[in-house]
């Protein structure tokens, strides 16, 4: 007898796009963390049904992007400065390795890439600028010629996107980030492969140096607007 398949309640496409957009609003800010989430309220702003919502939170909920709420629904998981400063040193060590590698193939990064890398950031779509960031460093892990460092590191580029997402929504000089990029594009063509390793280096630890600067600054600000407990007024 034939085995019987259980008939799937919401399309995986679906699912899938109700994650990149939750994932999206995450990442921008619309969902600040500890902001409480529903089914129901997802559901209606995205004209879905509840199902592919909850298979979507239960998949953010496992990437650690949502924790449970007490009650109803999820919250929005704050960001971890220690696990963020871990990610970055092995997205670092990563993105070294990519960049010399490509260098010695002189690979040449395809300007296109750096021009809607500048035209985002001169914008106001934090989304963009994210997407155009990750194109960018997905075109060295691709030049490489290495498929393992592209593998090892995109999943952590989701936790990456949220924090490049907090930097960036305050970051007054994103332009100057494209200059960097440019000259690490420059430095891989040229066959340049300790340049192009070192300002590579420089880069992701200055990233993670902002993402650290805007954690401070948020819990200061939280600490402030939070009234003193009657010990702390003793």
């Amino acid at each position: 007898m034939p085995a019987q398949l259980v008939s799937i309640e919401a399309a995986p496409d679906l699912v899938d796009q109700v994650y990149r957009a939750l994932l999206g609003a995450i990442c921008g800010g619309t969902l600040a963390p500890g902001e409480r989430i529903t089914q129901e309220d997802i559901a209606q702003r995205l004209s879905v049904s509840r199902q592919p919502v909850l298979q979507a939170l239960r998949l953010l909920k496992k990437d650690g992007f949502v924790l449970d709420a007490p009650g109803r629904g999820v919250l929005v998981a704050p960001l971890d400065a220690e696990g963020m400063r871990q990610i970055y040193q092995v997205r670092g060590a990563l993105d070294v390795l990519a960049a010399r590698l490509a260098a010695q193939q002189r690979f040449r990064i395809d300007p296109k890439l750096i021009e809607r890398g500048r035209r985002a950031a001169r914008g106001r779509n934090v989304e963009a600028m994210i997407d155009a960031d990750v194109a960018f460093h997905q075109a060295i892990y691709e030049a490489s010629g290495n498929p393992l460092i592209g593998q090892s590191a995109n999943p952590h580029w989701r936790h990456l996107r949220r924090a490049m997402g907090a930097v960036l929504q305050a970051e007054p000089q994103r332009e100057s980030l494209w200059d960097e990029h440019e000259a690490i594009a420059a430095a891989i063509a040229a066959g340049n492969a300790e340049r192009a390793a070192r300002l590579s280096e420089q880069h992701v630890a200055k990233a993670s140096e902002a993402l650290g600067e805007r954690l401070a600054r948020q819990l200061l600000a939280h600490a402030a607007s939070t009234p003193a407990t009657q010990g702390d007024k003793a």
